[in-house]
């Protein structure tokens, strides 16, 4: 389906923070290439800073399960001619029954990770990114080749030093496998700080112990955590050098705040399809492991036990891919 007939459209991501924030060049490009359509984003109420000073949305839309039944008469009211579904879910499709809007649904490909993982057998080999497979949604479409977007309006938080080089340590994530250990994030901050490098904490609400407690054991590190303020954030990590995170969302809003990124993956895999978008980066992952992927979402604990996936790779490893990607060119 094209959009260029279109007025006004709707597009709905509710979740999660890294999914939406990689949904930006698709936004970017619709209003683009099709200034006359009134965009529209629907989205979960705690992600709602992540596109809250996006110039290309004209309306943010916020959900809450409380709210839902509102959202519901509100999107059949609004008359949209086209709902992009980049949800997919029975959540989404619920929301937009009443609306005579024609439907775009994201294709997720669920029954290609669940051979992936099950059975081992790769049907998504060379895979797009997913801002690739959102916008392959849309008949006679294509990306503008520029990357994700994250706009803020915040200062830095502290006052750095112009004359040190940072890099950023994300090391939490929702999910506990696809957390990297939290002593190789302290041996690799050493490794930092040895080398003179600036090191910077980065966490929300949830990540604010481990931050804390690998903040401590780095000479003259930063603890940047906070209670989920995104903008802030974003505003802190475009002083680094380079951003290393697990597979998470500040792995994205890294990213899109133009900060090269070093990703380590443990039980997911870069097939799924969100490695960085648009930046320099480096993937970490353990290629020979034959257990891999064990989830598409991420697990409470290794179902092996072992969790090689994670514990082999080396914060010596990750140290050298790091300086290879901030090295001059």
């Amino acid at each position: 389906m094209r959009l260029n007939s279109a007025k006004k459209i709707l597009v709905i991501r509710l979740s999660s923070l890294g999914d939406i924030i990689l949904s930006t060049p698709l936004i970017r490009t619709i209003k683009k290439r099709y200034p006359h359509i009134k965009v529209d984003y629907l989205l979960r109420e705690e992600y709602q800073d992540s596109l809250l000073l996006n110039p290309y949305i004209d309306n943010l839309l916020t959900f809450t399960n409380k709210k839902s039944d509102d959202i519901k008469k509100r999107i059949s009211k609004e008359k949209y001619d086209v709902v992009l579904d980049l949800q997919n879910n029975l959540r989404s499709a619920g929301l937009t029954e009443y609306s005579a809007a024609k439907k775009i649904v994201y294709k997720k490909r669920n029954f290609s990770k669940f051979l992936l993982v099950n059975f081992k057998i790769n049907l998504l080999k060379n895979a797009a990114s997913v801002p690739e497979r959102y916008a392959a949604e849309i008949d006679d479409f294509e990306l503008d080749g520029e990357g994700l977007e994250l706009f803020t309006n915040r200062t830095p938080s502290v006052a750095f030093d112009p004359g040190k080089q940072y890099i950023g340590l994300a090391p939490g994530s929702r999910h506990f496998t696809k957390k990297w250990l939290p002593e190789y994030y302290i041996e690799l901050g050493r490794l930092l700080s040895k080398d003179d490098y600036g090191v910077l904490l980065f966490g929300g609400k949830d990540d604010k112990e481990i931050c804390r407690i690998i903040s401590e054991e780095i000479p003259g590190s930063i603890n940047l955590s906070n209670n989920n303020d995104l903008l802030q954030t974003s505003a802190d990590m475009k002083n680094c050098l380079a951003v290393i995170c697990n597979d998470s969302g500040l792995l994205h809003t890294a990213a899109a705040s133009g900060i090269p990124v070093v990703g380590i993956f443990g039980s997911t895999v870069k097939e799924f399809g969100f490695f960085p978008y648009g930046v320099e980066y480096r993937l970490m992952e353990h290629l020979s492991l034959p257990c891999r992927p064990c989830t598409h979402i991420g697990r409470s604990s290794c179902p092996k036990k072992h969790f090689k996936c994670m514990k082999e790779i080396t914060p010596v490893s990750v140290f050298e891919n790091l300086i290879a990607l901030i090295a001059p060119k």
